[in-house]
């Protein structure tokens, strides 16, 4: 294994791929090392002086703050954004993907209005806070009562619940976001059947939810208010009366072979290292190419974690209009954070700078490695509604439960997650899949982990082997395998609306 890693001819860095002490000669930088290293940081190959860019994947990550010696660690005692600007040249590096020669299935549960679920739960969905506890009420009474042992085909009842609804105003881009969000849940393929509760007085109200439009083409939607109703127990007593009614419907559908065309996989990263760009994140690219090939979707998000790599995007944007919806969520953002006191450097978190990131910069160059090079199809708001195939984008946070939160309302039925520091968290209704960037969090964390792509450094196993791997998962999962998170029971709390805009 070697000890230290150059990405690009053009870089003025590597990184150190073991704990190297101070004095070693490291492969790569030819004088002893200044002091020593740990594991996923950065090495300068030689020297650098004050304000010269630092590169890395042949990209600028941040310029030096001062003069940096030779076998110097660069990190954030030597290494600031700087300068960053960059050409977006839409549409000039677009790649057309040859489409796969072989059809592929896989077994899913086909819904009426033509998408195909991964899994089959009955969504106990809220309109606000103020119902969560109720819905959670009727899911722990169905448990107890063993409401579904006369439902083999369904998979569990899921209560969604949330901490907003209310106290927000009724007509801007936060309750649009909100309402794009549960009417996504509302309508997902990996749910059979939808019981929606709302308090009744609250600012996102049921009527406008569900008056005027089919949510769901099945029929499988039942819905109340707790007012309606007359308080807490007649609520659930109503509910499991619902409920067997929806599980009705949702245990008519059966595992049925499906094209995996109709796969929607959310890509993720959290608890990104140094590792996240050089293993698991390209290994996910080329997953997310080989889906693509085959008329699946996949979902790259997080604007602020791709930050500073926007470029590299706007350059396969299938046209000008589609690179142009990007760069205008990237300057949506820079106007957020001025107006919320808040930077975008202020990513990356303080687990990410431990792991061996130091900018923005440097992470979004890492995280856009998980879109491989497919041409960016489309660009959508969070939690809209996909309806391109292909690669996509999805505008979110860079907070990890609210991004995937978007995906899942947008249609995703895959969740794809990649881990360096190591995440423990599930997405229900939709099945999350964990990915290590490195073999020593994938051994300490094996219970969480799904899948190591540490071996690409440790062992020599070549990226695109890796991604074949996690593209035959994706098939299994998507399947009925169950996940690691998914085993251990994840997925209650990790249903987070982004919030946008004032609390009053």
């Amino acid at each position: 294994m070697p000890q230290v890693i150059c990405l690009h001819d053009d870089d003025n860095i590597v990184i150190a791929l073991a704990d190297l002490d101070a004095g070693a000669v490291a492969d790569g930088v030819e004088v002893p090392l200044a002091q020593s290293i740990v594991r996923g940081h950065k090495i300068a190959r030689w020297a650098i002086a004050s304000g010269e860019k630092i590169i890395r994947y042949g990209q600028t990550i941040g310029q030096a703050k001062k003069d940096i010696a030779a076998g110097e660690h660069i990190h954030v005692q030597n290494l600031g954004m700087g300068d960053h600007a960059q050409d977006y040249a839409f549409a000039s590096e677009v790649k057309t993907l040859e489409p796969a020669t072989q059809e592929r299935t896989f077994n899913g549960y086909h819904r009426a209005d033509g998408g195909v679920g991964t899994r089959n739960y009955i969504g106990i969905l809220t309109s606000v806070n103020c119902s969560g506890s109720v819905a959670k009420f009727i899911a722990e009474a169905a448990e107890k009562s063993g409401l579904l042992d006369a439902f083999p085909n369904v998979d569990g009842i899921v209560p969604i619940t949330h901490g907003t609804g209310c106290g927000m105003s009724g007509e801007n881009e936060g309750y649009d976001a909100l309402f794009r969000t549960l009417s996504g849940y509302a309508c997902h393929p990996n749910f059979g059947g939808i019981l929606l509760i709302g308090l009744g007085c609250e600012v996102m109200q049921l009527s406008a939810l569900v008056d005027g439009r089919p949510i769901r083409a099945d029929g499988a939607l039942r819905y109340m208010t707790i007012q309606q109703e007359g308080g807490t127990r007649k609520t659930i007593e109503k509910g499991l009366e619902q409920l067997v009614g929806v599980a009705a419907l949702a245990n008519q559908v059966t595992r049925q072979p499906a094209p995996i065309s109709k796969i929607m996989v959310g890509m993720q990263c959290g608890g990104s290292d140094g590792y996240s760009g050089i293993t698991a994140n390209p290994a996910l690219g080329v997953a997310s190419d080989l889906l693509v090939r085959h008329g699946g979707t996949t979902i790259l998000s997080e604007t602020s974690e791709i930050y500073g790599a926007e470029h590299l995007l706007t350059r396969r944007a299938i046209s000008q209009e589609v690179g142009q919806k990007l760069i205008d969520r990237v300057l949506w953002w820079e106007d957020y954070c001025a107006r919320n006191g808040g930077e975008m450097d202020n990513n990356p978190s303080p687990g990410n700078k431990r792991g061996g990131l130091t900018t923005i910069l440097e992470k979004s160059l890492g995280a856009v490695a998980k879109s491989g090079s497919a041409p960016l199809a489309d660009v959508y708001k969070f939690a809209e509604k996909i309806m391109t195939p292909g690669f996509v984008f999805m505008d979110s946070p860079g907070f990890d439960p609210c991004s995937v939160t978007g995906q899942v309302a947008s249609g995703a039925n895959l969740i794809a997650f990649t881990t360096g520091r190591g995440s423990v968290s599930g997405y229900m209704p939709t099945p999350g899949i964990k990915i290590a960037t490195n073999s020593e969090m994938y051994a300490r964390m094996s219970d969480d982990m799904d899948m190591n792509c540490g071996d690409i450094v440790t062992d020599g196993v070549s990226i695109e082997d890796k991604g074949r791997d996690l593209f035959e998962l994706f098939i299994r999962v998507a399947s009925g395998e169950k996940t690691k998170s998914e085993e251990l029971g994840y997925g209650g709390v990790e249903f987070v609306p982004w919030q946008i805009g004032a609390v009053m």
